[in-house]
């Protein structure tokens, strides 16, 4: 090959790889968080697990994107691991769709189909029109870039030194190893098998070794799914070994149907002359006969998974982090949007979860004058403070991207809702300093004032409990809010009320009163920004 050539077939690659992402990008824009209620619908049983795998991934043409995203969807929690392995099982029926499109000659109308995308992008005003598009404009790029790199690889069937390196594909164990290496070096087994189509379209490997190398392709796209599992909850880990245990058994199956039976003859037969569609059928068959022999034993794969993979003792200890957040960088963003706000919500809600309990404790101080909890409340403040600058960060981040109306709109909310938590926090260390201030000054509230402390602290746990993620879903949190925030407010007003009463017959010094009044403020507050809140959670809904 010359250097042009060289040049050719990587351009042709690169070309391939960001159709594969625009495609990406284009259903996640389109889907936006959609994608998770999608799923749920729709991986209810096997069959219809399958059917979503397989059309997602013929939609972008990428087993190893929907792979990365099922990962990501068992690692927050959005996808149990039984739901993953039928998803996984059709991600491995739709990637064969691309050879197939290869087989079908598509290339030819590839610049007409990359123009339409590209028109309808830039004229267009309809966003959704224009992230569909995005996907069409894709495919075209792709499959220009897969001719590419085919002319690039046309002068190799005169090189004796390839050809010769070739043939001893024809061995099982060094055609897998060549497949599976160069899949997980490029991280595409579409790329990976269209460059095997074009090799074979030149006549320098017939379709007898061609098949072995494809069974190690099938193998080397695994790699991406490891690498995305990386840091993941061993839940994600074991989403990868499915994926793994699934293109193993049938590579080993299918080495051995190829060496003792006539499978390759009979394959050629279906297409005679056509080694790029002979290519494209040993691909689907492989793929629909392997997910038909395990489709029945699904459920056991994933029993399988979790004794390789047994839970580890460090996710019981929770350390300082984010828990449910993990920045999940890949090169695919299908069903980011999705994850990202399903990983949110959680942390928001742990979030939440402290500052609860931290009003809680710090009213108990009130009430018992003891200073015990001081230190832990402080610490959890700390911590509280340090959950909202990080997750403020991550939704910055995220909001950096492209995202869809409704995913903009969520984020942002998210965004508000992190900060109205926080100052919640605030209050409770306020409400704290109070019960520092009555233990220092041996000031003792009445028996009175202190009955109308347990019902703010009866109410405010309310507030916040009727935000809660647990407790109703996000159309009922307005309505609940509205009406916890009416009652603080009645409450505060009547209880400032009879303070002013207390002070004016005495039974009240002036440095209680003043005490009391500032956490009547503080109470009145919290029921403001918990109203905030449930403002934020209705706007995502709407």
């Amino acid at each position: 090959m010359r250097m042009e050539d060289i040049l050719m077939l990587l351009g042709g690659l690169a070309l391939f790889l960001y159709g594969m992402q625009m495609m990406s990008n284009g259903l996640e824009t389109a889907a936006g968080n959609k994608m998770k209620s999608i799923l749920e619908k729709l991986t209810s049983n096997r069959i219809k697990g399958v059917v979503v795998g397989a059309v997602i991934t013929a939609v972008i043409q990428s087993s190893s994107a929907t792979t990365v995203m099922v990962v990501g969807f068992v690692n927050s929690g959005l996808m149990t691991l039984n739901q993953a392995v039928w998803v996984i099982m059709g991600a491995n029926i739709g990637t064969t769709i691309t050879g197939q499109l290869i087989a079908l000659d598509i290339g030819a109308i590839a610049p007409l189909i990359a123009f339409g995308g590209v028109a309808a992008i830039t004229f267009v005003k309809n966003e959704r029109v224009r992230h569909i598009s995005e996907i069409f404009a894709g495919l075209g790029v792709l499959f220009i870039g897969m001719g590419m790199m085919g002319d690039a690889m046309q002068p190799l069937q005169q090189s004796e030194t390839f050809v010769n390196f070739m043939t001893k594909a024809s061995n099982p164990v060094v055609g897998i190893l060549v497949g599976a290496i160069f899949t997980a070096v490029i991280q595409s087994s579409s790329a990976s098998v269209g460059i095997l189509q074009a090799l074979a379209g030149t006549g320098v490997i017939p379709l007898s070794s061609a098949v072995y190398v494809l069974f190690g392709q099938n193998i080397g796209t695994c790699i991406t799914a490891v690498l995305a599992s990386i840091g993941t909850k061993t839940n994600a880990k074991r989403a990868t070994v499915i994926h793994l245990m699934f293109n193993i058994f049938g590579s080993i199956l299918f080495t051995f149907i190829s060496m003792l039976t006539p499978f390759v003859s009979w394959v050629e037969a279906l297409s005679p002359g056509n080694t790029v569609a002979q290519i494209a059928n040993v691909h689907t068959i492989f793929n629909i006969v392997t997910t038909l022999i395990l489709l029945p034993v699904g459920t056991y794969m994933a029993k399988l998974a979790v004794l390789i993979l047994p839970e580890g003792k460090e996710e019981t200890i929770e350390e300082r982090g984010l828990k449910h957040i993990k920045v999940f960088e890949n090169s695919y963003s299908v069903g980011n949007e999705a994850l990202a706000l399903s990983e949110l919500e959680q942390e928001v809600d742990r979030m939440r979860g402290m500052v609860a309990q931290n009003i809680e404790e710090s009213y108990d101080a009130v009430l018992t004058g003891n200073l015990g909890a001081w230190d832990s409340l402080k610490e959890r403040e700390e911590y509280i403070d340090y959950l909202n600058a990080e997750i403020s960060k991550y939704i910055v981040r995220q909001m950096s991207g492209e995202k869809s109306v409704a995913g903009s709109k969520s984020m942002s909310s998210y965004y508000i809702i992190v900060g109205n938590i926080e100052r919640i926090g605030d209050h409770a260390m306020n409400i704290l300093g109070y019960a520092k201030n009555l233990n220092e000054w041996g000031i003792h509230l009445s028996q009175e004032a202190l009955e109308e402390v347990r019902q703010m602290k009866k109410i405010c746990e309310k507030a916040l409990a009727d935000i809660s993620m647990h407790n109703g879903s996000r159309k009922e949190f307005l309505e609940k809010a509205a009406r916890n925030e009416q009652k603080i407010d009645d409450l505060e007003e009547m209880y400032l009320k009879k303070q002013i009463e207390r002070m004016k017959s005495g039974s009240c010094n002036a440095e209680a009163g003043i005490l009391f009044s500032e956490l009547l403020t503080d109470f009145e507050r919290i029921g403001d920004h918990v109203l905030n809140i449930a403002e934020q959670y209705q706007n995502m809904v709407r």
